[in-house]
């Protein structure tokens, strides 16, 4: 009996025959090898190599594509194992020749030809390599693709598109081995992948990444008629496992329901809209010379663009209400996904049978598939279908859908363009080379030009010391020759006036005169000079002999004189002194009268140079001497200005001179030898009315920080819980909202925490809430002394508790610190965690407290603490105190917890 088949949707009679070239048992060549090898009756060039009508010819015309159709069987599930048990399958595959055929009866059957036919047991891996590969293979080379599934509901649309395959990895669906073979061969350096996710429900276009935005428009360009969705998210891709998370965030927020069909049926049909944009280098077209055809002048390469887009569709399934029990809202939505897959068989047909009119405006499914089915876009469809005989009317109604879309012929399009961008920021960055080189030039040049400067400079200069040296040398020498002269000048005269005198004394001799006179007349004459002398010295002799007796008389006479002398010598000692007395006192008043007149400002400028100093709680370091034993600033101004002044200046009414005063004051604080003397001045007082009353946040943190270096004392600890300061430190914890002043404040109730007497009334002054509610700042500093404070109170407890002072459980478990305690132990910051650590150990040892810690999960953090902790002492803690504890001995058992 001759069979009947569909080919191409005609109805035949006879034997079956291959349908065209596309539908023939051959494998089709891959969409690369197209492009590589173009047929030659493909009436289209492509963009190959430097073909100068390449990129005319694939922009306008296109490479014509016809949309391929794969068809997959679902294998029986286990209702249909039961329920047809009796009945063979309505499907028969002959995957080898392509074709399948659907039963009718037992004897009498219909055929059908796919481009892929694949059976029940074929692997996500095989479906993705023949239904979607040469798609993402086209779109890496510049073109659009679509890929589709559609089918009944339950027969594995989601399966074979969406799945994750996070616990089998062979289970991955076309989304995630598309997106991995993009990312493969893609570079993050210069080129982009970016996703949106959509679904369309009851013919509303929502984002599934973003729920919120849940009416998004379609926007169609008027010229080229692209469709684009501007109101989507769109999301970069760097990484597989961004893109796993993506899409599983996507699934969670797509509407699904419960129906006879499928207990998870798609109510929606999803769409993943994958942008690539490569960046790609291309030559423009040889200029031919007017002259000379023989020489070739070529432009420089030009960067491109190519952006493609890659859609793929999840579609609802479809259905028959008396099937899947639809009803209420499950009925609407049924309805609307049926019309908007009608109106996309609609345009399908119109499109097979090269219709005038393609009704792409009656759904918002088509208008978004309109690149997809006579476009530009390279598409392949996926045609799920069940082998139960019950639903063989919705099994022909998909494969007939499938047989028409073979018929649908696309024009594929390179969507390419100049990226102007990048070939402007790679001008700029040539422009930026050449200035820097310019500029690099420009100072070698004046660095020449300096250099020449300065060697003419030395060279004017070497030749001016030389002409100064030739012009002294000259000068010496001019001198010397004019010393000669003068010299022999003077010769000359002394040898003219020697023959002047001899000729004198000739003359003299011939006149008559003796020379013999002259001289015996000097001679009595240095005779009597030589007598008056002597006589002198007689005289001399005399008187000195009469001074030595006047002498001896003199000393003979002494002892009564010498009294009055050192009498006159004592008077004039104690005059000196007291004059020297009087000096001293004169010097002192003048300093007391500059250092009265200038006190005021000179208080001023010290404590606006030291009001800064102050550095926290623990820092000392600006109290001690320096290395040459000059004191500090602080401890000098404690000693120039005095505490009293210091203290007065807190009540002043500049609020400048009250801040730097409160600086000086928590500095002073914070040396222990101060303490007292501040305390009994009346300094703890004016604190806490500082404290109390003055809305500054920088006096309220400096006064809460000076309180917690007072604090430190324990005799001051005492007296600060009796004039009211653990209030006034609550009241500020709950105000302030600065880090630094909850810092302060949880310090100075930290301290309190250590004093084993005013645990009591701490706890009943809101000291432990205001500790705990200091936890919303999260500053770490703010959170270490939190946990500080908490290990300090939970040490008392416990020391109370072991002295027998104690019996209820821990005032902290009742004011709820246990939960923050367990969440934070195994805080990074090792101050926090080392504090909470001790403080679960010290709450551990009281056994009252062992129920609560068990119900509120501290048991396992102390026997990680008992295992891991990094701290000798606190890990050794913890092992005897669950050790010690019956109630923790019997959890572990219970728990099976190794000890």
């Amino acid at each position: 009996m001759a069979s009947t088949a569909y080919r191409n949707g005609t109805l035949q009679k006879g034997n079956v025959k291959p349908i065209t070239a596309a539908c023939s048992n051959l494998k089709p060549p891959s969409f690369k090898s197209r492009l590589l090898n173009p047929s030659p009756s493909s009436g289209s060039a492509l963009r190959c190599g430097n073909n100068p009508s390449s990129f005319s010819a694939t922009g306008n015309d296109g490479v014509p594509g016809r949309v391929r159709v794969a068809v997959r069987l679902r294998p029986r599930n286990a209702e249909e194992l039961v329920a047809d048990a009796d009945f063979a399958d309505c499907v028969e595959l002959q995957p080898e020749l392509k074709r399948l055929k659907l039963r009718k009866n037992n004897w009498d059957s219909d055929t059908y030809e796919f481009d892929e036919v694949l059976t029940e047991f074929a692997s996500q891996k095989r479906v993705y390599e023949v239904v979607a590969k040469p798609v993402v293979e086209s779109v890496l080379d510049g073109y659009n693709g679509t890929v589709m599934a559609y089918g009944q509901t339950g027969t594995g649309k989601t399966f074979t598109l969406g799945r994750l395959g996070e616990e089998d990895t062979s289970c991955r669906g076309i989304m995630v081995r598309s997106m991995e073979d993009i990312l493969a061969d893609i570079s993050l350096e210069t080129d982009s992948v970016c996703v949106s996710y959509l679904q369309l429900y009851m013919e509303t276009i929502q984002d599934l990444l973003d729920p919120v935005n849940d009416n998004i428009s379609i926007v169609e360009d008027p010229k080229t008629g692209d469709v684009s969705l501007p109101g989507a998210t769109i999301v970069e891709i760097r990484d597989q496992q961004s893109f796993v998370e993506l899409l599983r965030l996507g699934e969670a927020h797509r509407i699904a329901a419960n129906t006879k069909l499928n207990t998870e049926s798609s109510r929606s049909h999803a769409i993943l809209m994958i942008h690539v944009k490569r960046s790609v280098v291309g030559s423009d077209e040889a200029l031919s010379s007017k002259a000379d055809n023989v020489s070739h002048l070529v432009k420089p390469l030009k960067p491109l663009v190519r952006r493609s887009k890659l859609v793929l569709v999840d579609l609802a399934g479809s259905e028959r209400v008396h099937k899947s029990g639809s009803e209420g809202h499950m009925l609407e939505e049924a309805k609307s996904i049926n019309l908007s897959l009608s109106a996309l068989g609609k345009c399908i047909n119109a499109l097979a049978e090269n219709s005038a009119h393609v009704p792409v405006r009656d759904s918002k499914l088509t208008r978004l598939l309109r690149d997809s089915f006579g476009g530009t876009a390279r598409t392949s469809l996926i045609v799920t279908i069940g082998p139960s005989p019950r639903h063989r009317g919705e099994t022909f109604s998909t494969i007939l859908f499938g047989q028409r879309a073979m018929k649908v012929e696309n024009m594929l399009k390179i969507k390419e363009e100049f990226d102007y961008k990048s070939l402007s920021r790679k001008l700029e960055i040539q422009l930026d080379k050449l200035i820097a080189e310019n500029e690099r030039q420009q100072k070698a040049f004046d660095d020449e030009v300096e250099r020449i400067n300065l060697e003419a400079h030395s060279r004017i200069s070497e030749v001016e010391r030389n002409f100064a040296d030739a012009l002294e040398k000259e000068k010496l020498k001019c001198q010397m020759e004019y010393m000669e002269s003068v010299k022999k000048l003077e010769e000359k005269m002394v040898l003219n006036q020697r023959k002047r005198e001899s000729n004198g004394f000739i003359s003299d001799r011939s006149n008559g005169e003796v020379p013999g006179v002259s001289v015996a007349e000097e001679v009595a004459e240095v005779r009597k000079m030589l007598q008056n002398e002597m006589y002198m010295r007689k005289a001399a002799e005399e008187e000195l002999n009469k001074l030595k007796s006047q002498f001896g008389q003199y000393m003979q006479s002494g002892p009564c004189e010498d009294t009055e002398i050192s009498k006159l010598h004592k008077m004039l000692e104690e005059e000196t002194h007291q004059k020297k007395k009087l000096e001293d006192e004169i010097v002192i008043l003048r300093s007391q009268l500059m250092q009265l007149t200038f006190e005021a400002e000179q208080m001023r400028r010290c404590l606006g140079e030291y009001g800064n100093a102050y550095l926290g709680l623990d820092r000392h370091s600006q109290y001690s001497e320096t290395g040459n034993g000059q004191k500090a600033p602080i401890a000098t101004l404690f000693e120039q200005v005095g505490l009293q002044k210091i203290l007065a200046l807190l009540e002043s009414e500049d609020t400048n001179v009250r801040i730097h005063a409160v600086k000086v004051v928590a500095n002073l604080a914070a040396e222990e030898a101060n303490q007292k003397r501040i305390v009994e001045a009346g300094g703890l007082s004016s604190l806490l009315m500082l404290l109390r009353s003055f809305e500054d946040e920088t006096v309220r943190r400096v006064a809460a920080g000076a309180i917690a270096n007072l604090a430190m004392n324990e005799s001051n600890q005492e007296l600060i819980m009796l004039q009211g300061g653990i209030s006034l430190l609550s009241i500020t914890a709950a105000d302030a909202e600065d880090p630094q002043t909850l810092r302060m404040v949880a310090g100075a109730i930290a301290n309190l925490c250590g004093n084993d007497k005013l645990q009591t009334k701490l706890r009943s002054e809101g000291g432990i809430r205001a500790l705990l509610g200091m936890v919303r700042c999260g500053h770490p500093d703010v959170l270490s002394q939190v946990a500080r404070g908490i290990a300090n109170f939970a040490k008392c407890e416990s020391r109370a508790a072991t002295q027998g002072m104690k019996t209820g459980r821990s005032l902290l478990i009742e004011d709820g610190a246990l939960p923050w305690i367990v969440q934070n132990a195994n805080d990074e910051a090792a101050a926090i965690r080392r504090h909470l650590e001790l403080a679960l150990c010290h709450l551990a040892q009281h056994e009252v407290n062992a129920k609560d810690m068990i119900s509120g999960g501290a048991l396992w953090e102390l026997v990680r603490i008992s295992r891991d902790c990094s701290r000798d002492d606190i890990r050794n803690l913890a092992h005897r105190t669950l050790g010690a504890s019956p109630v923790f001995k019997a959890e572990m058992r219970r728990l099976r917890i190794d000890f």
